[in-house]
């Protein structure tokens, strides 16, 4: 059975790795019909590096970084492919990926609206796997975060995993079916672009499955994946993109969770809310205008919240069991 699928690609600096990126989508045993590529103002030659190599692709040349979100709902909204693969540009993916995953989905069920593979961390130009596991999937803790699953663990070969359920995919390398995404889109969005950079794909997870949608990981299906974001490499980071951690940490939860969960939760997120307020206070001072932020757009958050608590259709009680951990 012919399956239509979409590859989005979201560039801004990508240069280094797109080469590595592009060789992985080319090889694909399930070819995609087309391969969109998103460019968010990028100073370097990441454009050229794609007309090159994918000379048919489709390019979309942004005048200013609109932000991950941003740009995946433009490449999502020029398409009308069956299923919508995004790719990191930092990322490299083995040539059976794409299939093992529509292979896994299809079986799976229709009420799958998200799947994804094993990501291995990569290194260098050449995106390298170096042993250590990137996400295995996303996982959400009572203390208000959200993890990759064995993020930083060994990968080992002796292990035998099985295709299986999580709370949501990572949005380094997720497939995604065109009908989960229209039916989770809040007044004609998909990813919020509130929230820019970092933890959009955790609220498209929570919103998926307020909404009665599942999730999928198929550990046959690898790619590498260079993770720059980390939490021990927070102090390294451009202070933009920890001002956007820190927002993005409390709209998740002001979008998502209802009053059980809160009420269940709350001894372990406001200690950890606390540790975050203290710390923007003293060692993290860039990121207090996250708090303003947060303020101006109160009326924002509370209409997107209105809309998302009236259509769920999963209570917190049902929810709960995912929420596990600090």
């Amino acid at each position: 059975m012919e399956r239509s699928v979409v590859a989005i690609v979201i560039t801004w600096d990508s240069e280094r790795y797109l080469d590595r990126c592009v060789e992985g989508l080319r090889d694909q045993t399930l070819k995609p019909r087309e391969i969109v590529v998103i460019d968010n103002a990028s100073d370097d030659n990441s454009v050229a590096i794609v007309e090159r190599a994918l000379p048919a692709t489709r390019i979309i040349r942004n005048q200013e970084n609109r932000g991950f979100s941003a740009a995946a709902n433009q490449g999502i909204a020029m398409t009308d492919s069956e299923y919508i693969l995004l790719v990191n540009p930092d990322l490299y993916l083995w040539p059976d990926y794409l299939r093992l995953l529509i292979d896994a989905m299809d079986s799976a069920g229709r009420e799958y609206g998200a799947a994804s593979g094993k990501l291995l961390r990569g290194t260098g130009s050449m995106i390298t796997p170096n042993g250590m596991i990137d996400s295995k999937g996303i996982r959400m803790t009572r203390s208000g975060r959200h993890l990759d699953i064995g993020s930083g663990a060994s990968d080992s070969a002796e292990v035998v995993e099985s295709v299986g359920e999580v709370f949501g995919v990572s949005g380094a390398a997720p497939l995604y079916r065109r009908s989960f995404l229209h039916d989770v889109a809040v007044e004609g969005e998909i990813f919020d672009e509130s929230f820019f950079a970092y933890r959009e794909d955790a609220d498209l997870a929570w919103r998926g499955r307020l909404f009665g949608w599942r999730a999928l990981y198929v550990p046959a299906a690898v790619g590498h994946h260079v993770r720059r974001v980390t939490p021990e490499a927070r102090k390294s980071l451009p202070a933009s993109l920890n001002r956007h951690s820190v927002k993005n940490r409390f709209l998740l939860r002001l979008k998502n969770q209802g009053a059980f969960l809160a009420f269940r939760n709350a001894p372990f997120e406001l200690w950890r809310d606390l540790t975050v307020l203290v710390a923007t206070l003293t060692i993290e001072r860039n990121s207090l205008p996250a708090w303003g932020w947060l303020w101006a757009h109160r009326k924002e958050i509370a209409h997107k919240r209105r809309i998302i608590q009236q259509r769920r259709k999963v209570s917190d009680r049902e929810l709960s069991r995912w929420f596990a951990g600090r």
